[in-house]
């Protein structure tokens, strides 16, 4: 386990002291943010490593179904796995809520890479995974050009963008016609919600550019809380803007319960999907 700010420099504190809240395996209050280290076997290894970021709408961190699952899955095919546990955007220590989780997600991604060298990892093959909510940071921290972890340290040099994305059932747009309601009022906070211009900052579909990294986003047809919409909106900006290595897959059921084992049908094979689309762009060896 890493914590991954030096004590008294953790940025967008209040210095409210916060201790983690933890039922039925779900994370309700973080009050340090860490990463969670799942490396895969020396017979195994790839040297490709990705940052899971569980899911919960921004109310909550799945960490156990979307976190450690998806962790043991990637260990499973060789790759080192690192599950964030990221500050809740309604913390009472929290300054800004709407930049909480992108900035731990940027400073676990700077945490890894640098210590790529000691881990025995490729710092040029850094993913990040994220499911639902987790799946709007992931996007956040693949999008989001400002550097929001700088405190001053020898970190601030690193870069912060991952090398691919994977999302699942991910929140993309803050748009009213297609967002998660509640992830959006938990992360803006409810007197900005409906702020569009201050709303519109958080829209990754509006703000990826070139340097995004290629991205595979999974979704089902028939989720009743985050539209396919959000996959099909980022897809278009990220071809838009010539990441054409990226993928899109939406089934037709699943829901929004799409996870690594017991989906129907078709669904069933989105992770070897994802384990091809990997090797195809290059990042699984």
């Amino acid at each position: 386990m890493v914590l991954l700010w030096p004590e008294g420099k953790m940025p967008n504190s209040r210095g409210v002291e916060v201790h983690d809240s933890i039922a039925h395996q779900r994370i309700w209050m973080v009050g340090q943010p860490r990463i969670y280290a799942f490396m895969a076997t020396k017979s195994e290894q790839t040297g490709t490593s990705v940052l899971v970021i569980p899911g919960g709408g921004y109310v909550k961190q799945a960490y156990e179904t979307a976190g450690i699952t998806f962790a043991k899955w990637l260990n499973s095919l060789g790759i080192n796995a690192f599950v964030l546990l990221h500050r809740n955007p309604a913390s009472p220590d929290v300054e800004e809520s709407s930049t909480v989780p992108t900035m731990d997600a940027q400073r676990a991604i700077k945490w890894i890479r640098s210590n790529a060298t000691r881990l025995g990892i490729d710092p040029n093959r850094i993913g990040v995974m994220g499911c639902s909510a987790g799946g709007h940071v992931s996007a956040c921290v693949s999008t989001v050009a400002d550097d929001l972890a700088s405190v001053g340290d020898s970190l601030d040099s690193v870069a912060f963008r991952p090398d691919f994305a994977i999302l699942v059932s991910p929140v993309i747009s803050m748009s009213d016609a297609i967002v998660h309601r509640g992830s959006k009022l938990c992360l803006l906070g409810k007197e900005r919600a409906s702020d569009k211009t201050f709303a519109d900052r958080w829209s990754m579909e509006l703000h990826v550019n070139a340097q995004n990294p290629p991205s595979l986003m999974i979704h089902a047809s028939d989720d009743p809380a985050v539209s396919p919409l959000n996959s099909v909106r980022f897809y278009e900006a990220l071809m838009s803007n010539g990441v054409k290595k990226s993928s899109l897959h939406i089934f037709p059921f699943g829901k929004h319960s799409i996870a690594v084992r017991n989906q129907p049908g078709s669904t069933a094979h989105w992770p070897q999907i994802a384990e091809d689309w990997m090797r195809e762009i290059g990042v699984l060896k």
